[in-house]
């Protein structure tokens, strides 16, 4: 018997199966398309999603050459907050509005007219500094823009709750997302004060009950089996954010773990057995199955940093067999330190949200001179979001003594060792691949019984593949490297801007 975990990410969803000693069995991945029918929105089609659902569990199931009877049970993770819009009847009303979606951000620039402590406010609940697509502003958004929508809605989800809810017909959410709505960080649940302080008392009934991580939220209809080859009445788990999963599926739910997952997103943070609150107004902190917490800091672009370089400055690699190989050599060609050409990499339409707050700080290159070339440039792009996890990493009040690095730049030997090299820190790689999925699967695993507790169930998986260790003889290369960084950095968050003026 095999554990299936479903990973909706931004813009791919994955389906693995896993044995009960956490190794990967198959993995298959389907991508979808975002669209940005408005500048600062980023929407994804409710439909397409499903379709893409249940072809990466009916191709999972073929790869493994297994059929849906040998699942034992379902855990499902995804990218976090955003608003997916259901009627009574489960059809959507409109497409889902993901985590980057920023439209939110002219309402809450006049709430911070009118009350300027409104966003420390949100903070000392959450113990996160509030994104424009979280939940709740998102929320508030339809209410005011599409009142004729939302007067048929039945439920607002997460892009994952949206997705059980098809395989279950249940409508769940789990503390992971409930407590970053905004909610309360500390009780890892909603909160009533937040959801008054955006005027959402009487519409609280849209947002579904919060269910434990590992409790069985529901099991596959007949219906849903048809479409995915499963079988009718397999038990299927809450599940977790795609934070949350990816340190469970890595091995990293254990206090004093710091992780970073190098994906679409670049998050970086330390697990704690009590929550944190500090710096005040800075960071993210997310709820934990077991009772954890991490306190984070997220630079909001990730390895979309390296797509965006692939098709701006090295189209031609883009038709090399591999083409991230490819970069990756014209990054080696350049010393490190990228000549002195640094790269900001800040490569989103909301800005960011660590090492400080800027809905309008954007990506730069900084220091460029005749002499830089491509090498130098595409260089500078990895040592930037290396840089960028040094930042985060350095304005927390914990002090990580090693990294477990997850996500899709952990892959790569060449970003793995520089990133070692930045940090001055031993970065270790975890074995396996779909570390979202398997801590989606975990968290079934650990519902049906497999496993005694969900901290046990991490603990079983933590295998380390490879440790980059830093190399003495480039530590002053990149001390002065970071320097010079760190004041491109506080040169550009220095200037002011409004969202109005990019729109």
């Amino acid at each position: 018997m095999f554990l299936l975990g479903l990973d909706a990410g931004t813009s791919v969803i994955k389906a693995a199966l896993f044995a009960r000693d956490g190794r990967q069995r198959a993995a298959a991945a389907r991508r979808t398309t975002v669209s940005h029918p408005h500048p600062a929105w980023s929407e994804s089609d409710p439909e397409t999603a499903w379709a893409a659902t249940t072809a990466v569990i009916r191709e999972v199931l073929a790869e493994a050459g297994v059929d849906g009877a040998s699942v034992a049970a379902i855990g499902v993770t995804g990218a976090m907050i955003g608003a997916w819009v259901i009627d009574a009847d489960g059809r959507p009303l409109r497409p889902g509005i993901l985590w980057d979606d920023g439209r939110s951000q002219p309402w809450i620039e006049a709430m911070q007219a009118g009350d300027p402590a409104f966003l420390s406010r949100i903070f000392a609940s959450s113990g996160s500094v509030m994104q424009q697509g979280c939940t709740l502003p998102v929320l508030r958004w339809l209410l005011d823009h599409e009142p004729e929508v939302m007067a048929r809605a039945d439920c607002v989800f997460g892009c994952k709750d949206y997705l059980r809810f098809r395989l279950t017909g249940q409508r769940a959410a789990d503390p992971t997302e409930a407590s970053v709505a905004p909610g309360d960080g500390r009780a890892q649940g909603r909160s009533e004060a937040m959801l008054a302080l955006f005027g959402l008392g009487p519409h609280r009934h849209l947002l579904p009950p919060v269910l434990p991580s590992e409790a069985v939220a529901g099991t596959v209809t007949a219906a849903a089996a048809a479409e995915t080859g499963l079988r009718a009445g397999t038990p299927v788990a809450t599940g977790a954010g795609d934070v949350a999963a990816s340190v469970i599926g890595s091995g990293g739910l254990a206090a004093g773990s710091a992780c970073t997952v190098l994906g679409t997103t670049c998050l970086n943070g330390v697990v704690l057995d009590a929550p944190s609150f500090e710096p005040p107004d800075l960071g993210l902190l997310f709820s934990l199955p077991g009772r954890l917490w991490m306190r984070s800091m997220v630079n909001v672009a990730g390895t979309s940093n390296l797509d965006w370089c692939l098709r701006s400055l090295c189209p031609d690699l883009a038709r090399d067999p591999d083409p991230y190989a490819a970069l990756e050599a014209l990054a080696e060609a350049a010393a490190p330190g990228a000549g002195g050409a640094v790269y900001l990499p800040y490569l989103s339409e909301v800005g960011i949200i660590a090492p400080a707050v800027s809905a309008a700080a954007r990506a730069q290159f900084a220091g460029l001179a005749p002499g830089h070339g491509r090498p130098e440039l595409v260089r500078a792009v990895y040592e930037g979001l290396a840089y960028a996890i040094r930042d985060c990493f350095a304005a927390m009040a914990e002090r990580p003594h090693s990294v477990l690095l997850s996500g899709g730049g952990g892959r790569s030997r060449f970003w793995s060792q520089m990133i070692a090299d930045v940090l001055g820190l031993p970065v270790e790689i975890p074995d396996g691949g779909e570390y979202g999925a398997c801590g989606a699967a975990l968290l079934a695993g650990t519902g049906i019984g497999w496993y005694p507790s969900i901290g046990d169930a991490s603990r079983r998986v933590r295998r380390v593949r490879r440790t980059h260790r830093p190399d003495p003889a480039l530590r002053e290369v990149h001390e002065a490297a970071w320097r010079r960084y760190g004041r491109h950095r506080d040169a550009l968050l220095r200037m002011p801007a409004r969202m109005s003026d990019l729109s």
